[in-house]
């Protein structure tokens, strides 16, 4: 090997010729990447081009037929890798996907990575890598920090991912994408897959044109394991007085929604959902009393969950955020969790190698209805009031906003709430039947929601999807907007127009809380310039948000509709400053004395 400093590589480092005519161009590597992420699901791939990943990208575009995918260009890294996890979430955490260059791509790409991986999404993340012939060469690459070495970016990854190939020769490439891709899908987690950047046009014989499909093998429950945890689950339960059911949000990586309102339809117990489980319970149950989420709960929700002598809490997850800076009023004794594959009753005992589907629907079986609790909700809850109505120029104010939020929702939507005050808001919704729901609790990431709104949207072409974003959050990842345009897609963008950081200034307030204002109707006419459907409107009052509504609804309804909705920095939610302030405290706790 040539060593000398800033040589041309010699003649055997250079890229393997193209393949001849005669060659099979249909089995190649990058084609049958394309193949395996269609199989799946994966139809989109988010790209964002760079030289480490052209050829792939070019592999991945000559499979846009029936059998592969297509190329949907982002404006950066970032923003398609949250592309990808909206895209999975619209599919019900089935597999999306996002492709970007050598260690600058990957490294943009990796927060939204985290997120997914957080929220147990599975993504792809796929990497166009350095050549083969430099592993091993002690060269320096662009796009590196200057160093020799190649797996700082695979390095980063392996904390936020459940498996990681490294493709850079073709005798193992084939079964390490279709490892890479069968682990996301049984993790529901995020995968890592970098390919030299000369191999994705070269064919070779492990690829076929018409690859075997995938075959998972189940996860199954121990047998004796599930019985032994219904029997104790049943009579923990069934001699409680008031006992009541909370959903959390692994329920959907079990895929145990559907079991979860069957046991609720056998038992007759209030049915309530944390936070971030949102959407995954019918809010049209007979019996649903909203959401659990202590100090900031539905009116009369907390009061029956944390009354009750026993709860069956189903894939909760208690961080600082949804319990409020640790303040929920729960005991441990009292409560049946039930995690992917785990059952814990009070303090013990515990039982392993049982699946949350399995064991929700074999307890289904096992229970004495209950309504005691349910009667104690009905006996309590009064309905809530409107809200006072607007006088006619006077400020628009938020509940007011979200009174027409509630009467634009349909089977046909899908609501996409930004990290802030938005998560307040879109609580209080009413969901109807079949209305999507999402947001990112676990892991808040502010601009989110653009990306998420975008793959949302291209997956879920049944639905038209309502993002709720605040200012300081659209301003992270803004120029998505323009992929959505790009695109034909018709969601209706709320722009809350509050001039901060609205949630931060209810944690902690300061001066970086403020934020530059923008001309945001402004900005999105540019990234339109003439090309797609757009629609722009400014409300600042409830006439003006009504005819901006009407347009959105009638005439505009095809059309990408933004509307920035002002209003003033302290109309915030009660919830919100309630929750504020009980997360700030418990961010502001004191050293353990040592």
């Amino acid at each position: 090997m040539d060593t000398t400093i800033g040589s041309v590589p010699a003649a055997a480092d250079a890229a393997p010729p193209a393949p001849s005519a005669s060659a099979p161009r249909e089995a190649t590597l990058g084609r049958h990447l394309a193949r395996r992420l269609a199989e799946v699901g994966a139809r989109d791939v988010f790209a964002v081009p760079g030289d480490f990943n052209l050829t792939l990208l070019d592999e991945l575009e000559a499979e846009s037929g029936a059998t592969g995918v297509r190329l949907v260009g982002c404006c950066n890294e970032l923003n398609a890798a949250y592309a990808a996890d909206g895209y999975a979430r619209a599919r019900g955490g089935g597999v999306g996907a996002c492709a970007v260059t050598f260690t600058v791509g990957g490294l943009s790409a990796i927060n939204a990575v985290a997120g997914a991986f957080s929220e147990n999404l599975p993504v792809v993340c796929i990497v166009g890598g350095p050549n083969s012939n430099d592993y091993g060469s002690n060269r320096i690459l662009h796009h590196t920090i200057g160093l020799p070495d190649f797996t700082q970016e695979l390095r980063c990854f392996q904390t936020v991912t459940c498996y990681q190939a490294v493709v850079n020769n073709l005798e193992d490439a084939h079964e390490q994408i279709d490892t890479a891709i069968s682990t996301a899908i049984k993790e529901s987690k995020p995968v890592y897959i970098s390919i030299s950047c000369n191999l994705p046009s070269i064919p070779h014989p492990t690829f076929s044109r018409h690859p075997v499909p995938f075959f998972l093998s189940p996860r199954l429950s121990n047998q004796m394991n599930l019985v032994a945890a219904v029997e104790a689950a049943a009579a923990f339960l069934n001699k409680a007085v008031k006992p009541v059911l909370v959903g959390g949000p692994k329920m959907r990586v079990s895929k145990a929604c559907k079991a979860f309102v069957e046991l609720a339809d056998a038992c007759c117990y209030p049915v309530a959902v944390m936070p971030s489980a949102k959407g995954l319970v019918p809010e049209h149950h007979s019996r649903f009393i909203g959401t659990y989420w202590g100090a900031v709960s539905t009116p009369f929700c907390a009061e029956i969950v944390e009354s009750a002598d026993a709860y069956l809490f189903a894939g909760p997850i208690f961080n600082d955020y949804s319990s409020v800076g640790y303040s929920l009023l729960l005991k441990k004794e009292k409560a049946i969790i039930v995690q992917p594959e785990r059952v814990v009753i009070g303090h013990g005992p515990a039982f392993g190698c049982v699946l949350m589907k399995d064991f929700l629907h074999a307890l289904a079986t096992r229970l004495k209805k209950n309504t005691a609790a349910y009667e104690n909700y009905c006996r309590i809850y009064v309905p809530p009031g409107e809200p006072h109505p607007s006088e006619p120029g006077e400020p628009l104010r938020v509940n007011i906003l979200f009174k027409h939020i509630q009467a634009m929702l349909s089977s046909n939507s899908a609501i996409i709430a930004e990290t802030g005050d938005s998560w307040f808001n879109c609580q209080k919704l009413k969901l109807p039947e079949g209305c999507g729901y999402e947001f990112q609790m676990q892991y808040g990431s502010i601009g989110w929601s653009v990306g998420a709104t975008l793959g949302y949207s291209q997956a879920a072409k049944d639905k038209r999807v309502i993002a709720c974003i605040g200012d300081g959050s659209f301003q992270v990842t803004a120029q998505e907007v323009s992929t959505m345009l790009r695109w034909g897609q018709n969601s209706i963008i709320f722009l809350i127009n509050n001039g901060g950081y609205t949630i931060e200034v209810e944690i902690h307030d300061g001066p970086y809380n403020v934020i530059k204002n923008w001309n945001y109707t402004g900005l999105v006419e540019a990234f339109h310039n003439g090309e797609g459907k757009c629609y722009t409107a400014k409300a600042r009052t409830e006439e003006e948000l009504k005819e901006a509504l009407k347009a959105a609804l009638g005439p505009k309804k095809d059309c990408l509709c933004f509307i920035e909705v002002i209003v003033h920095k302290d109309d915030t939610s009660k919830e919100l400053l309630e929750w504020g302030s009980r997360v700030s405290a418990a961010n502001s706790r004191p050293p353990n004395p040592q």
